[in-house]
């Protein structure tokens, strides 16, 4: 495989093109920051409004598909793209900076989503409704129309399948506006869409910055939106969609892993150092804070610094590397400025952040601070970075107290051997997913995903679930009589 610039387009209206204006602009290895992985249209407003035009006008061809033809393009794209794996996954690594060993795991598993997505074209079940006399009374479940698709960096292949993959199985046209920071494994996923057979009217791509997010959800032929990124990202697509616009926004996180009085210390200090130092802390579900009980707070501690120094930086090409780069400079800026906050609020870093570190990327080393009180800025925001927050409590009360005390409500878990306690714990905290002697992170793909208050719109489940079709469809109650109207 080629490790030289690739080249990346805009698909507008069944053809690759690049922006209107002629800018590009280039993402860099985070591996290796002088290395150019690709060079992608810096499209604008104009692009965007081109690419829901064609999509808006043309997408009726492929609403009007039998449902098991869509699912047989849908099942061939997931054909192509296990096939395409490996490569995939390189290509993973040096536009997005995880392990390989990460990256397969995306890559392996997002032709299961559509696989996964492709049944449900057969399964837009409708109802008949009990009237009185001779009448029928029914639903049916019809596309929405034109489906805005905005993905984060962080699982670029993964996310972005679980939106277009039922939107398409529903019959939508999409537009599909990948990350800035990874427009490559973003286009591969088109590419194999359309090489399986999806009409170039019923989707488009469109690379560039905040500004081209901005001008497809306010387009008014968009029918839906779907996001997934930053609280303060989602928060403002909320503010500008009007409401006859369905949204769906899975944003951020302050994810907490409460170890209690009875665990299994080993065991919690491998899933502390999983959800908080996988993907280089850089998942909407990792673990940001332990809260744990204060009689085996040392134990712990010491077990978490073990994992957190025994961390293997570097390139995630490299066999031994165990945590990749950050993303980009602005993330590398962003983990340093919390190492600064963390220290003028009085915690005490455990592990050391320098010295073992490779030069020429944007490369860290997991922290974790100590002598956390729950109002500071570490126990309260999002990090997104290898920063653990470490709390102590004395109950279970207080434990729940401090995990609910932020307006975040995304992953939360629990290691305990009591059944009882792992129960009540899933009744008492505020999070959409809620993990047993697991990590915050990582999720069944045949589950429903979505988080609560500041987390989550909460208005359809992602992923999988009863409702998660619902959102790519639109609801119509017809109402039958045998007799001619008079």
């Amino acid at each position: 495989m080629s490790t030289g610039p690739i080249a990346a387009f805009n698909f507008v209206g069944g053809d690759w093109v690049g922006a209107a204006s002629g800018r590009t602009y280039q993402r860099e290895n985070p591996a290796r920051v002088d290395e150019v992985v690709v060079t992608a249209p810096d499209s604008d407003a104009g692009d965007v409004a081109q690419a829901v035009q064609h999509v808006a006008d043309g997408y009726h061809e492929w609403a009007d598909r039998a449902p098991e033809a869509r699912a047989d393009v849908i099942l061939r794209a997931a054909d192509l793209l296990a096939a395409r794996a490996e490569d995939l996954a390189v290509e993973l690594v040096r536009e997005e900076g995880k392990t390989l060993a990460e990256a397969r795991v995306e890559t392996r598993r997002t032709p299961q989503n559509l696989r996964m997505y492709a049944g449900e074209a057969l399964r837009l079940f409708g109802e008949t409704i009990p009237s009185s006399g001779d009448g029928l009374v029914l639903t049916l479940r019809q596309s929405v129309g034109v489906v805005a698709a905005i993905t984060p960096w962080n699982f670029p292949l993964n996310i972005p399948s679980r939106k277009l993959a039922p939107a398409l199985a529903a019959g939508n046209g999409v537009v599909f506006k990948p990350s800035e920071l990874t427009p490559l494994v973003g286009q591969r996923l088109v590419e194999a869409l359309i090489e399986a057979g999806v009409p170039g009217a019923a989707l488009a791509l469109v690379h560039g910055h905040a500004d081209v997010g901005k001008a497809l959800v306010s387009d008014p032929r968009v029918g839906a939106v779907t996001f997934t990124g930053s609280t303060a990202v989602g928060e403002a697509i909320h503010a500008n969609v009007p409401p006859w616009v369905r949204t769906q926004l899975e944003m951020g996180g302050k994810n907490a892993l409460v170890v209690l009085d009875d665990a299994d210390l080993d065991l919690a200090a491998e899933i502390v150092a999983k959800g908080a130092f996988g993907l280089a802390g850089q998942a909407c579900t990792g673990t940001s804070r332990v809260v744990v009980h204060e009689s085996v707070a040392n134990g712990l501690l010491d077990r978490i610094m073990e994992r957190a120094r025994g961390t293997v930086v570097g390139d995630g090409l490299s066999a031994e590397v165990t945590m990749g780069p950050l993303a980009s400079l602005a993330q590398q800026e962003k983990y340093q400025t919390y190492l600064e906050v963390a220290a003028d609020e009085g915690a005490r870093l455990e592990t050391p952040t320098h010295g073992s570190a490779p030069e020429g990327g944007y490369f860290v080393r997991p922290a974790v601070f100590s002598g956390v009180h729950p109002g500071q800025r570490l126990a309260q925001e999002e990090v997104f970075s290898p920063i653990l927050a470490y709390l102590t409590v004395a109950s279970y009360e207080e434990a729940v107290e401090v995990v609910n005390g932020t307006g975040y409500g995304l992953s939360a878990g629990v290691v305990t051997n009591r059944l009882d306690t792992a129960l009540r714990f899933a009744r008492d905290v505020d999070a959409g997913v809620v993990k047993v002697n697991q990590p915050t992170t990582g999720v069944a793909m045949n589950a429903p995903f979505g988080g609560l208050k500041r987390s989550s719109t909460q208005t359809f489940k992602e992923q999988a679930g009863p409702t998660m079709m619902q959102f790519y469809t639109q609801e119509k109650t017809v109402y039958v009589s045998p007799e001619e109207a008079r």
